[in-house]
Order: C-alpha cells, then structure tokens, then sequence
C-alpha cells in the first residue's frame, strides 16, 4: 500500500487526547483534539512585540546596566523613569534620551528605604498615571571587599539585602496598585549567574541574588491572575564601569569567563537589552516566574 493509500484511509481517524483533570489523577479519553482544541484563536497581544508609550521605572539607571537599558527603551519608544541614588547621574541619562528625541523622568531613590520609594513611584504616577514596566536592577556589589564570610560585618551585610532584597520588595509593592488597576504589569528582576555556581567571598551578594530568584517565583504565583508577569534574568559578568570598581573581577577572571563562555566575548549591557524589552512586551504575556540566563552560554560549561 503507498503512502498516499495509508493517509487517505487513516485521515479521518479522529484521535482521543488523554488528559487526568477531575480524575484523581487517572487518565481518561476526555474527547478528540478537534473536539478538545478546535481552531484556537490567537490573542491580539500575542503579536505586539513593541514597548512603545510604556512607563518603565528602572532602578539603578544613572550608571551601568540601567543606564544602557533605560536607553535602549527609550530608543524604542518607551518612556523610562531613571530612578537612581544619584541625582546627577539620573539627569545626565535623562538628557542624553531628550537630546536623542526620546522622553525620560530623572528622579532620585533610596530602595533600601520604603519612603523614598513611595515617594518615588507617586512622583512617576503623578507625571504619567500608570506604571507598565518595573525593572529591579539596583544592587550593591562593586563597592564590596573580598570577604571570608565569617568576617563579613553585621552592618554590611544587612546593607546589601536592604538594597539587593528589601529594595525589590518596596518598589515591588509599590507599583503593583498601578499594575493591577490596568490588568497589565512587568517585573523584571536582575539576578547574577553567581547564584548557579557561588562566588568566594561574597556571600551576602549571592546570598541575596539568590533570594531575589525564590522572590521572583512567589510573585509570580501571586500576580498571575492579575495581569502582570514576573520573571529574573541571570547575567553574566557584564562590562561596565561599576564591575570595574569590583575587587573579584581581575584581567584573569574575566578572560576565564569569556573562555568559558558559549559565545567567547565580553558580555555588554546591550545585550541584555533585548531580552528585558521582549519580557516588557504583550508578546511576553505567557511568561512568568522565569529566571532565563543571558550569559553567552556561560552556564553550560558546568
């Protein structure tokens, strides 16, 4: 019998899908896929791959990271909220968006302190109406010393899990009134890839990156429902002038992470770019309590 027989004889064979709800687990034919899944519309905002108009506060965007995101969202036609410790690093990131064509709103922030948080997200509120995006890339880890953790001081210590945990939680707690009030939100929280293989020395910094990923998956269990998606990226060791200032990251070490690395580069703050403003999008609807690594590679070599 020829293949074109064997299709035209089993072609109208409708086949049963097994599925276990309201089974007890057990499976049973709960009827055929046309049945089950006949044509399935695609939503709208499965499409819309742009953030243009959104209002995006990124924590941290004077300087490094933030600062090449807030950018490239302004490039795309979002409106970012440069938030950041320093008032002048804000307003020089927000002028050179302007000088481009593109909006900004510098303003100052503290995350470690609720108030200055509030403060911040009502000032955002006020100029815009909405918050659409919340980017949580704020962290404490270039002014550090190489530390044995036993000799790592009370104080420090709690400093970085205010910035790098307690912060997120503020701005966190702070924006989703805005988010759910609209049925859409994002939070992207800024991980590190320290958390998959630890880091000598700095056990508060990964410690707490480490918690920001559990954080991560919790809110998004929390907020599913609502409209607004959770998720972390884990980067690599990026180059920027604040992971200059970091005592770890010597001409070695970043040699022997490019040589371990899928992709044998330098990772740039570009590069993060893309994935942060896809999860950004309607497109990234479906997408929640990930933590997706942007690292070259990196990670594949363990």
């Amino acid at each position: 019998m020829d293949r074109g027989m064997l299709r035209s004889k089993y072609s109208s064979i409708r086949r049963p899908v097994v599925g276990r709800a309201f089974t007890g687990g057990k499976p049973v034919t709960v009827g055929t896929a046309e049945q089950v899944a006949p044509e399935i519309e695609v939503p709208a905002e499965a499409r819309n791959f742009s953030v243009k108009d959104r209002v995006v506060i990124v924590t941290g965007a004077g300087q490094g990271i933030g600062r090449e995101l807030a950018r490239q969202f302004a490039a795309a036609g979002a409106i970012p909220v440069i938030a950041d410790l320093g008032l002048e690093n804000a307003q020089s990131v927000a002028k050179e968006i302007k000088a481009s064509g593109g909006k900004a709103l510098p303003l100052v922030v503290d995350v470690a302190k609720k108030d200055s948080v509030d403060e911040m997200v009502a000032a955002t509120l006020a100029e815009f109406g909405r918050v659409d995006v919340l980017i949580n890339n704020a962290s404490l880890f270039s002014n550090l010393a190489k530390r044995p953790f036993d000799q790592i001081p009370q104080g420090e210590w709690q400093r970085v899990m205010d910035v790098n945990i307690n912060g997120v939680f503020f701005c966190a707690s702070a924006v989703v009134g805005s988010m759910r009030k609209n049925r859409f939100g994002r939070i992207i929280n800024i991980s590190s890839d320290s958390v998959h293989r630890g880091t000598k020395n700095y056990l508060h910094y990964v410690t707490s990156k480490s918690a920001l990923i559990g954080m991560t998956n919790s809110l998004a269990r929390e907020l599913g429902a609502e409209g607004i998606t959770v998720n972390c990226i884990r980067p690599g060791t990026v180059a920027t002038e604040v992971a200059e200032r970091a005592a770890s990251l010597t001409p070695e070490v970043r040699q022997r992470n490019i040589d371990l690395q899928c992709i044998p580069r330098t990772i740039v703050p570009s590069d993060l770019a893309g994935l942060t403003m896809f999860l950004s999008t309607p497109a990234a609807s479906f997408i929640t309590g990930q933590t997706i690594a942007c690292d070259g590679g990196y990670t594949h070599s363990f």
